[in-house]
């Protein structure tokens, strides 16, 4: 069932992101942006879907949200994979954005993802209270979310010494944790429900997430994953599988689902597809 609704959603997302790109230019910089939106999981776009579900906004008045946080989050891989961040040669089994055009183009085609986010964050579906979607998004994805968990990591790379677990944990709630979170609360945000559930459930999740990301590094297939793996322990740098060890870090892993579960209990059996998205991020492997 879990797995048949996130396949689906996969598909409407994509259907949905090709038609705002419709009647863009025909130019390297829009093709680039269309490449770099292919493929993913889409697990946040799917917390946007079950979020509003849950709170009876359905998918016809979700999806523009859904399709932005994919955008959104789009434009964060491209970034990251550049020469002067994280410096990847592959996303998705395919050429990062930069390695197949050139550095310009994907430092454009990043901005303009981002900008896209923030358009369909604007669409009238959304109802009367997308300003504060917006607001939710342009937090998350800032300097008081994901880019200052970027920040973070970029620095801890000539740091004296490795991260902590807690600065760790730290980063990673905004690198990670800050976009899944917004997803996980924008149903609640539409519905002028309660946000209060969600975010403990995402909270947990993101780091459950995260933690899975770090052993995938350690022993996952690349050819599954579509990234060359093990570069942060040929690079030295802290994770929550160094600083836990494998074995410690899948038990975190697991006891972050059940606190993900648990956070869920007032909505009852309603909210089972969203537990089954907390047990996917540890059993996937990609």
């Amino acid at each position: 069932m879990f797995h048949e609704r996130l396949r689906r959603v996969q598909a409407k997302v994509q259907e949905a992101l090709d038609d705002a790109l419709a009647f863009h230019p025909d130019v390297p910089v829009v093709h680039a942006m269309r490449y770099a939106l292919q493929g993913g999981k889409r697990l946040r776009a799917f917390l946007v879907i079950e979020s509003a579900r849950l709170h009876r906004v359905y998918e016809p008045e979700a999806m523009p949200a859904a399709a932005a946080v994919e955008a959104l989050h789009a434009y964060s891989l491209v970034h990251d994979d550049l020469p002067s961040m994280d410096n990847d040669e592959l996303r998705r089994g395919q050429p990062t954005v930069h390695r197949k055009w050139d550095e310009a183009t994907a430092v454009l085609a990043g901005d303009a993802l981002q900008t896209l986010a923030f358009e369909l964050c604007c669409d009238p579906a959304l109802g009367p209270r997308r300003i504060e979607l917006v607001t939710a998004l342009a937090k998350a994805s800032g300097a008081e979310g994901m880019v200052l968990g970027q920040a973070l990591d970029i620095a801890a790379e000539t740091a004296p010494a490795p991260l902590t677990l807690d600065e760790i944990t730290r980063l990673q709630a905004g690198k990670t944790g800050a976009l899944i979170t917004f997803a996980a609360t924008s149903g609640a945000l539409l519905a002028g429900a309660d946000t209060g559930p969600l975010t403990r459930y995402s909270r947990a999740l993101g780091l459950a997430f995260q933690i899975a990301d770090d052993i995938l590094d350690v022993e996952g297939d690349p050819a599954k994953t579509g990234k060359k793996l093990g570069k942060d322990a040929a690079a030295g740098k802290a994770t929550f599988v160094s600083l836990l060890g494998l074995a410690a870090a899948k038990v975190r892993a697991r006891a972050l689902v059940e606190e993900a579960e648990a956070a869920l209990a007032s909505y009852g059996d309603a909210a089972e597809t969203l537990r089954d998205a907390a047990r996917f991020v540890v059993a996937r492997d990609a």
